[in-house]
């Protein structure tokens, strides 16, 4: 059962991952081939950097229910880690409303 905590920690998830949209667009502007993006996790407190080539960002990008963390950071109530690497782990929302919300929320998706 998805919990409303549950349900904010998307929705800090969602806002994180537009920072981290601005990041890239900076980062490509300046023909940077890495770059230092927020943490991805639920907690609104966090503020560690992760560091990621953009070629690793747009990876994860690539799925909506993806997202960007350290490692430790991931939330096992809502999500699963799909990958893990010594600077960064992607993890992946599987719990149904949750994925609604960060699917919702993702800037790459058009808005009907």
């Amino acid at each position: 059962m998805v919990t409303l905590a549950d349900e904010r920690s998307a929705r800090t998830e969602a806002l994180f991952r537009d920072v981290n949209e601005r990041i890239a667009e900076s980062a490509e502007g300046f023909d940077a081939d890495e770059a230092d993006f927020v943490c991805e996790c639920g907690e609104q407190a966090c503020t560690e950097r992760v560091s990621a080539t953009l070629d690793e960002y747009e990876r994860v990008r690539a799925d909506g229910r993806r997202f960007l963390i350290r490692p430790g950071h991931e939330n096992e109530r809502i999500e699963r880690v799909v990958e893990r690497r010594s600077r960064f782990a992607v993890v992946e929302k599987f719990q149904h409303r949750v994925v609604a919300i960060v699917r919702k929320l993702d800037p790459r998706v058009e808005s009907i």
